[in-house]
């Protein structure tokens, strides 16, 4: 069993990938689109992303306002959870994200890289995050679909 993380922006999408102990999240790769409203494509990358590496869940990153409030990003995000899961079948899980972009960019700059490079990895560190974050909250409990 793998599971995928997504972090689904206006005009990216990070994705990160369980190991298949569902031990630790990798980089997979950032999908970007011209336009936010284009998702038919985007739709389609991650499709053939969770047959390819046989995902059987997926969770997207979640970004609730720091008063626990849900925005307009929040509910665009569920609106792209509904559509994964309408397009794939596969169970979505919703997994608060706060502060995960701020967390990669720190990590990016602690880790020496420069700033232009930030904007190619930052999606798919912030991924990273919500991924395994979901993995360690998860860990020991029986993975249910």
């Amino acid at each position: 069993m793998r599971i995928m993380g997504l972090d689904y922006g206006s005009k990216t999408v990070g994705v990160a990938l369980s190991d298949a102990l569902l031990l630790t999240a990798q980089p997979l790769e950032t999908i970007e689109r011209p336009r936010e409203d284009k998702l038919r494509r985007t739709l389609a990358r991650i499709e053939l992303l969770c047959g390819e590496y046989q995902v059987e869940r997926i969770v997207v990153g979640f970004p609730k306002n720091m008063n626990n409030t849900i925005g307009d990003r929040a509910e665009k995000s569920q609106e792209f959870a509904e559509m994964l899961n309408r397009r794939t079948g596969l169970p979505v899980v919703m997994w608060d994200e706060r502060l995960t972009t701020v967390a990669a960019e720190r990590s990016l700059m602690e880790s020496g890289v420069r700033r232009e490079h930030r904007k190619a990895y930052v999606d798919q560190i912030a991924a990273i995050f919500i991924l395994q974050g979901y993995l360690d909250a998860n860990r020991g409990k029986e993975w249910k679909n």
